[in-house]
């Protein structure tokens, strides 16, 4: 791509220049020209002296219709403090050199203009490493093969079987490959995977099958499985702000009640933990159910009288 705009830019290029311009070889320079035409892009060399390479008729292609602001975007992922690989950051920083003039210096600029800082306030500084296997699995994803996988569940115990990855998702510092098995669909924390051995077999892709959509079915039944209980309760239009807040993704927001309160879920996995954090909220919350819960609150309701009444 970064040939491709070069050429795009400039009209004629050498090896030399291409080489100099991306921090390669003229070797490689060649190669990759070459292999641009065995791609089917109409570009040819031209001998002689004064000669180099040329784009046929001038041809251009959709990568030149970049705007600034979309280069100012491309940019912004490849910043020292950014998330990115560092083959991506290498990737996007000789990729800049084949850009206009005009958007070269933005998109510098962007490169070094936002910083991502994913920790809490007062958590500790944590290095999140991407997993040891992680490009091998991707590898496979993107030539669709299968691979024999060695895999170290929680327990310690190890096993090896083969599987048909469909894609990677990235959950916080967490990456999980989902895949088809003997057994059906699984996801396996790649952390945990101990070895990558690609076959020649083909995956076997579910017709339709959307990662988006998959990850999705997979985290709500994740949720319900770390937070099975549901605090049911109705609350003043204007709290709905807070308990978004405090609950987050725990929240689930219904319909209006006849007395213009609003009905919520809560989502908790222990009837006193639950009961303790919805405690502060009685100005703007009322539990209706389980009882459980509502037992709870009103122990604590009765401790709280009697420590400071």
């Amino acid at each position: 791509m970064a040939i491709l705009l070069l050429l795009q830019q400039r009209e004629q290029v050498t090896a030399a220049e291409v080489a100099r311009e991306l921090e390669i070889s003229e070797r490689t320079a060649r190669r990759d020209l070459d292999a641009l035409g065995m791609a089917g892009v109409p570009v040819y060399s031209v001998q002689g002296r004064g000669g180099g390479w040329r784009l046929v008729g001038g041809a251009r292609t959709d990568l030149s219709g970049l705007t600034a602001g979309e280069a100012r975007a491309l940019f912004l992922v490849a910043g020292p403090a950014s998330a990115a690989t560092p083959a991506v950051k290498a990737a996007l920083r000789k990729l800049v050199h084949a850009l206009p003039e005009p958007f070269r210096v933005q998109a510098e600029a962007a490169a070094s203009a936002l910083v991502t800082d994913p920790r809490r306030w007062g958590a500790d500084r944590v290095e999140h490493r991407p997993p040891r296997l992680l490009d091998e699995l991707q590898d496979a994803v993107i030539r669709g093969v299968q691979v024999r996988l060695g895999y170290v569940d929680r327990t310690g115990a190890e096993t090896e079987r083969t599987v048909h990855p469909l894609g990677i998702v990235a959950k916080g510092p967490s990456w999980y490959l989902i895949c088809n098995t003997e057994a059906g669909r699984r996801t396996f924390r790649i952390d945990r995977v101990s070895s990558v051995d690609p076959t020649a077999d083909p995956v076997h892709r579910p017709e339709g099958f959307d990662l988006a959509g998959s990850w999705r079915e997979i985290a709500d039944e994740v949720d319900r499985k770390r937070m099975p209980l549901e605090a049911r309760a109705v609350c003043v239009p204007h709290g709905i702000g807070l308990l978004r807040m405090g609950f987050g993704g725990r929240l689930e927001v219904g319909g209006p009640t006849t007395d213009g309160r609003v009905e919520v879920v809560i989502r908790g996995n222990d009837e006193y933990v639950l009961a303790g954090e919805l405690a502060g909220l009685v100005e703007w919350l009322e539990v209706t159910g389980p009882p459980g819960v509502r037992d709870h609150l009103a122990s604590i309701g009765r401790a709280l009288v009697e420590r400071y009444a």
